[in-house]
């Protein structure tokens, strides 16, 4: 049946009338090549923005939608790329949405020669960049490879140009392809097309979902829909299966700048349809959009997204420059200097041992230059004959504490990363770490670093949901792990090849799919040394090292990219500003830390805990741990702390004498009190209190020690000290919204986001470009996400995370003062400022735990709301008490604010007052 095309109905929203066009294109014969004969014609209908574009049209969007929507899909790119002077052009395909319906069948060859007839038809010149969705990926791409003279780039958005014939098709194809059930499903009824429609996150207006049905309205309208679901080549006897081949081998010579955007919630284009379009367009740029899913365009705000793209890559392409000045400091200080010097001759945002500027020559983001580069298992080799203690497990699989020397663990990541090599990983391939603290996980990461392999350190502190969200983002060619990880990993499909970390009977390692163990990896490692002694390939400095996580606490946790370089020049960071070597002794209650032993030749030890909960730490086990290395550094979290200190009493006299021998304590991951520091300062009578500053992606950034925190006294946020050497801290102001707008600056006393340069600031975020984008917006500088400020000391004062700001009637106002400020009232524990309301209103609401713990969360009562107000210089609309605040998995100390100023509102609106 052949039905005409048409313009679509009025009143759709989002769509401009003036956008529709139908266009006559003479119909390619079936090779494609030239026109099937006279008055043979087939009529689009397509969107075209050109009369919207203001200025000179600096080139054209080819958008090409899937199945089975049409090209209201890229409403938005229309109007923002018409703000932005691109044209945008955006096509039903024949048989789709309001083109007409020619009678035919239109297979995946048939579909790129018709939309190069049209694009002949339409004389497209000047820059093009396709533009794809679902199966209007492969199509564009084909258009792609057709038009190399006019290909300026290429932004793929949930697709696959490839479907190896031993894959398993996605289970909504697989069912919609069913005998019998594919033209009831995909014609007969719209069951296909509202299957699509409801999987949008979050789900589509009413009134979307009406436009998006519109081309669709009856079986004779909806024929294409089974056509195109029909033409998915899943075997290699299907006719579009050459095309697709072809397709995909031809995809390898783009080299044009390529964006790749992706809702990772999608059950049909799963995260291995990513994997094989990075393998083939290795250069791309990807943005995995975390909670989006299929409908990408309409799930997450895709058009900024390619506007951006399109800015940096193909307009300004912004070139690698050094880390830019700091403003122009004012000259009307106390101190009459113009540089604004601190008293130990630093300039104010400076490091403390008075180093500036420093950019490499080629350093490609502009971070200080780095001392020469020192491989990371530089130190292992330098000691492989030493008989000296390098780690030690304190409770090994229930046997008690064991002793790993320096030349068994040079040894064993020798064999590991030949055992790993003769397996068949290679340079640049992921592998996840999923083995608890210990010998097995040093040994395996170093195994890896050596080998070039990139570990992917998701801890198990993340929690479930958390841990699985990063290992599928990362994507890892080989997971390493304990029985219960690998379970997870055959479950949910994290990577079809799985080592083994421990022991199983021959059932069970056949049914979690086991390829080896450890042990077994070993044991091919020195068979491959045996045939071939030759020094493994070695990893260069800017190669990928690691991807490691964040926490989460502001949303999901962020895979952050180290290079070799990075990763060494961090474990210098942290051996200098410790004094850190092959004399130390390390204990380290936070797993990932404990990894950097090896690197810096300090012997490490981690305490019998669950690292998973930090408030497991007893002093008991903090002591045996010290003592069973005769440790000088100690490192804990807030919350590991807290409990130390809380189960002090249960010390006897020889873990008491234990800790008198720790010279250096550490805690860092959430603002520390000094009344913690403190009272651990007494379990640690010689050592000296220290609380680094940093996160994931840089870490060090400062440091201050307890005499520090006291000298510099009460101030607005929590002082986190001068920055380490070879840092340099900036601030971008706030403007009156609570956004980060300032340029970086180093004035004293003003409030806004923390910039840092470092050598061993991250190399990027993973598979983030926008996240990215964003934070290296400034060259030269990382965007922390906090908030603060400098005092006329150079001293960082932390305020706060940016996106905790509260914008209320009296102007901006940061979170951590007014909480400092609570706490020291008599009977309040932790406290938490949220703002309740819309920005530029918010009303500050102070939630609080009490001492003794509130039996339930409530209004607090008429003495503590006022003692609270009567503490905080600022209105204060409400005071709620709770037994514990909601924190974050890894630490245990980051107080979830977003969460609690939701639960709030709900509470402060007629909600029930349950647990935030």
């Amino acid at each position: 049946m052949t039905l005409p095309a048409q313009l679509p109905p009025p009143g759709l929203p989002g769509l401009d009338p003036g956008w529709s066009r139908l266009v006559e294109v003479p119909r390619p014969d079936r090779d494609g090549t030239s026109p099937a004969g006279p008055g043979a014609v087939d009529t689009w209908h397509l969107l075209d923005n050109a009369a919207d574009v203001a200025g000179p049209v600096r080139g054209t969007l080819l958008c090409v939608h899937g199945n089975p929507t049409w090209s209201y899909l890229w409403r938005d790119l229309l109007r923002a790329g018409a703000a932005a002077g691109w044209r945008v052009v955006a096509v039903d395909q024949l048989g789709m949405g309001f083109s007409a319906r020619t009678g035919r069948v239109h297979r995946l060859a048939d579909r790129i020669a018709d939309l190069g007839a049209l694009t002949d038809t339409l004389g497209l010149t000047g820059a093009v960049v396709t533009v794809g969705h679902d199966w209007g990926g492969p199509v564009s791409l084909g258009w792609a490879v057709a038009h190399p003279e006019l290909l300026a780039g290429v932004v793929l958005t949930n697709t696959a140009v490839y479907q190896p014939l031993d894959a398993r098709t996605p289970a909504p194809l697989r069912l919609a392809m069913a005998p019998g059930v594919l033209g009831a499903s995909t014609v007969t009824t719209p069951a296909f097309l509202e299957t699509t429609l409801a999987i949008a996150h979050p789900p589509l207006a009413r009134d979307v979902r009406e436009a998006f049905r519109a081309p669709y309205r009856s079986a004779e309208r909806r024929v294409a829909v089974g056509d195109f679901v029909a033409d998915i080549p899943v075997d290699a006897a299907h006719p579009s299966r050459p095309a697709l081949e072809d397709l995909a081998a031809s995809v390898r010579r783009l080299r044009v700048p390529t964006l790749l955007l992706w809702g990772p919630r999608d059950p049909v284009f799963v995260e291995r349809f990513l994997a094989d379009l990075l393998d083939r367009l290795p250069h791309a740029d990807v943005h995995r959009f975390e909670g989006a899913g299929h409908l990408l365009p309409e799930d997450a705000d895709v058009a900024s997204a390619v506007v951006a793209w399109l800015n940096d890559r193909l307009d300004e392409r912004l070139d690698d420059r050094p880390a830019g000045p700091l403003d122009e400091r004012p000259d009307d200080r106390s101190t009459g200097d113009p540089a604004g010097r601190a008293a130990d001759g630093a300039a104010v945002g400076e490091p403390r041992d008075g180093t500036r500027d420093g950019t490499r020559d080629g350093d490609r983001d502009g971070h200080q230059a780095a001392p020469a580069y020192r491989p990371l298992w530089r130190v292992l080799e330098e000691r492989a004959g030493d008989g000296g203690v390098a780690l030690v497990e304190m409770a090994p699989a229930g046997r008690g504490p064991r002793s790993i020397s320096w030349s068994l663990l040079a040894r064993r990541v020798d064999e590991l990363a030949r055992g790993l090599h003769a397996s068949g990983v290679r340079p640049g391939d992921r592998v996840s770490l999923l083995v608890p603290p210990g010998a097995d996980l040093t040994a395996t990461m170093y195994a890896c670093l050596r080998l070039g392999a990139v570990v992917v350190v998701a801890d198990a502190g993340l929690g479930l949901p958390g841990l699985s969200r990063a290992v599928r983002g990362a994507r890892p060619d080989v997971v390493v792990g304990i029985p219960r990880a690998l379970a997870a990993a055959r479950a949910l499909g994290w990577s079809s090849r799985r080592v083994l970390a421990g022991h199983l009977p021959p059932a069970a390692r056949a049914a979690l799919g086991v390829e080896c163990d450890l042990v077994e990896l070993a044991a091919r490692g020195r068979a491959a040394r045996a045939t071939d002694p030759d020094p493994l390939p070695t990893p260069g400095p800017d190669d990928d090292a690691a991807i490691l996580f964040t926490s989460g606490s502001t949303g999901p946790a962020k895979g952050v990219a180290y290079t070799h370089a990075r990763m060494s020049a961090m474990a210098r960071a942290v051996g200098a500003a410790y004094d850190l070597g092959p004399r130390s002794g390390l204990v380290a209650a936070f797993a990932p830390f404990a990894l950097l032993g090896p690197a810096i030749g300090a012997t490490c030890v981690s305490p019998d805990m669950d690292v998973t909960s930090p408030r497991t730490l007893t002093a008991t086990a903090l002591a045996d741990a010290v003592a069973a290395i005769d440790a000088g550094v100690v490192f804990a979290s807030p919350a590991a702390l807290t409990s130390v200190v809380a189960d002090a009493g249960s010390l006897d006299d020889t873990g008491r004498a234990a800790l008198t021998g720790v010279r250096v304590f550490l805690s860092a991951g959430a603002p520390v009190p000094p009344e913690l520091l403190e009272a651990a300062g007494r379990l640690m009578p010689n050592a000296e209190p220290h609380t680094p500053y940093g996160m994931t992606e840089v870490l060090p950034v400062t440091d201050i020690s307890l005499a520090g925190i006291r000298a510099a006294g009460e101030g607005e946020g929590v002082c986190v000290g001068l920055p380490v050497a070879g840092a340099r801290l900036a601030i971008s102001a706030l403007d009156d919204d609570g956004a980060a707008t300032g340029p970086p600056a180093g004035t004293p006393g003003v409030t806004g986001e923390v910039l840092v340069s470092a050598p061993h600031v991250m190399e990027r975020y993973d598979r983030l470009w926008l996240t990215h984008r964003a934070a290296r917006r400034d060259a030269g500088w990382h965007r922390t996400g906090d908030v603060g400020h400098l005092d006329a000391e150079g001293r960082l004062w932390v305020e706060g995370r940016l996106a905790h700001v509260l914008t209320t009637p009296a102007g901006v106002l940061t979170p951590v003062g007014v909480e400092r400020r609570v706490e020291r009232l008599e009977g309040v524990g932790r406290a938490a400022a949220v703002g309740v309301g819309p920005r530029g209103v918010q009303q500050l609401v102070v939630v609080v735990e009490t001492v003794p713990a509130a039996r339930r969360p409530a209004l607090a009562d008429l003495e503590l709301t006022e003692r609270v107000r009567a503490a905080v210089d600022v209105p204060v609309a409400a005071v709620l008490v709770v037994d514990v605040l909601p924190t974050d998995v890894r630490h245990n100390s980051k107080v979830e604010r977003t969460r609690l100023a939701r639960w709030a509102e709900r509470a402060l609106t007629g909600g029930r007052i349950g647990r935030p």
